[in-house]
């Protein structure tokens, strides 16, 4: 009997144009992501038709970066050249791509004979709508015995080999730039989350805070700031907003007048990055007349290909059900 297989899961992302409909709807009518009060076939009736309007728009952001988000094949390369260092297959789950999840189910039904599934989630720092998001999906539609052998690396916020990743492609970018770090401001962007989300037990904030707190001591001579983006309703987000900081960028830079926006909790660069942060929050800060890049997220860097087969193999893990559990 094989005793350990390895899964990855991730977000998933529109693999071109027509996907981003089925994309969205899948996304906003999850309840872990967005929730409501409202019965379960309320909230997917009201959040179907929103998404179905967002798409028309969100559509043309998607042109903006190619016309796909490069989601769901940058985690096939990762998989396979995590495969690679591990000399084992890795299988990939793509939560909000449901044309692909027929095929996944399939597939790993064929794991009964595995004792044990060592699952990692491209989320650095741990929330109940993405990891849990996830656990509770494959809770719901795998079979039992499937679920039960499943080990979780539920997050890995202060990891020495993630830090030192992210670190380095923003010294890389610094590099490219040709800025010193005495002269910058580094903006850490991670995406956004309701407050009540927080308040209700989700780490999320405080693992970013950690992730953050510990990539500022590489770079003491720059003006860090953390701030959160991708908000979304009338409800009140974790602060402060991306959007705010950019805007009034001068408050913060302490006289700087070159700004780097980090995306934080991305680790692959997508629409949240192409386009948000370069064409929104970049912009923004141009046109107050300093200059500003958006440093690339982890993507497929050599370094964090291996980081992730060590982790697989080394980091602690959880039964996947306890991931479920707030």
């Amino acid at each position: 009997m094989c005793k350990i297989h390895y899964l990855l899961v991730n977000f998933g992302g529109p693999r071109n144009c027509d996907e981003v409909e089925e994309f969205l709807i899948a996304l906003l009518t999850d309840k872990e992501v967005i929730r409501s009060s409202l019965p379960a076939w309320a909230h997917s009736f009201l959040f179907t038709r929103i998404a179905k309007k967002r798409a028309v728009q969100v559509v043309k952001d998607y042109l903006l970066i190619g016309g796909k988000s490069p989601i769901f094949d940058d985690t096939q390369e990762i998989a396979l050249q995590v495969g690679d260092l591990l000399g084992s297959e890795v299988m990939t789950f793509h939560r909000y791509l449901p044309q692909t999840h027929g095929a996944f189910i399939e597939q790993i039904k064929g794991l009964s004979e595995v004792k044990t599934i060592r699952v990692f989630p491209l989320f650095p720092q741990f929330s109940y709508a993405t990891t849990g998001s996830i656990a509770l999906w494959l809770s719901k539609y795998l079979p039992k015995e499937i679920f039960s052998k499943m080990q979780c690396v539920k997050s890995y916020p202060s990891d020495p080999l993630y830090i030192a990743s992210m670190c380095s492609t923003l010294r890389e970018c610094l590099e490219k730039q040709g800025w010193a770090e005495a002269e910058v401001c580094l903006l850490f962007s991670a995406h956004g989350l309701p407050q009540q989300f927080v308040d209700t037990g989700d780490p999320y904030q405080q693992e970013c805070e950690l992730s953050f707190s510990l990539m500022k001591e590489q770079f003491p001579q720059a003006v860090s700031l953390l701030s959160y983006q991708s908000q979304f309703g009338k409800q009140p987000w974790i602060l402060p907003y991306t959007s705010v900081v950019s805007q009034q960028i001068k408050s913060y830079a302490q006289g700087r007048r070159r700004v780097v926006i980090i995306p934080l909790s991305f680790s692959s660069d997508h629409v949240e990055t192409l386009y948000e942060i370069e064409y929104t929050y970049v912009t923004a800060i141009r046109a107050q007349g300093l200059e500003a890049v958006r440093c690339p997220a982890l993507n497929l860097r050599k370094e964090w290909i291996q980081a992730i087969a060590h982790l697989f193999t080394h980091a602690s893990s959880i039964q996947m059900n306890k991931a479920l559990r707030r």
